[in-house]
């Protein structure tokens, strides 16, 4: 099953929350329905500025582990060079979770056939 470690940080930028999910945008949503379980409202985390797609749970319990005890320096390292002007990335999984589940646009051979026939 795929796992996602994720930074998530609030507007202004001052804190950096690092995560273990297996459904992003869920765990996105929890984080704009519950604004404040972290921190007060001034400081609420939405702002979602890093991912990785990880395969093996195990392997992303260790790099869990690993990027949980980085420094805020470390952290912006991973995060500038994919995410330079740390625009929140879940506009993009939305979007892209929107096209996988969009259905197919041309009709079916057998809806075809049945309007020939009419």
């Amino acid at each position: 099953m795929k796992r996602f470690i994720y930074i998530i940080t609030d507007r202004n930028r001052n804190n950096l929350h690092v995560g273990l999910c297996s459904d992003l945008l869920k765990t996105v949503k929890f984080y704009e329905d519950m604004p404040t379980l972290f921190f007060d409202s001034a400081k609420q985390l939405n702002r979602l500025v890093y991912f990785e797609e990880i395969n093996s749970e195990e392997m992303a319990m260790e790099r869990f582990k690993t990027v949980s005890t980085f420094t805020r320096p470390q952290k912006e390292k991973m995060i500038r060079p994919v995410n330079p002007n740390w625009i929140d990335l879940t506009i993009g999984l939305n979007f892209e979770s929107g096209l996988r589940n969009k259905t197919q646009l041309r009709p079916s051979v057998s809806a075809r056939r049945n309007f020939a026939i009419s």
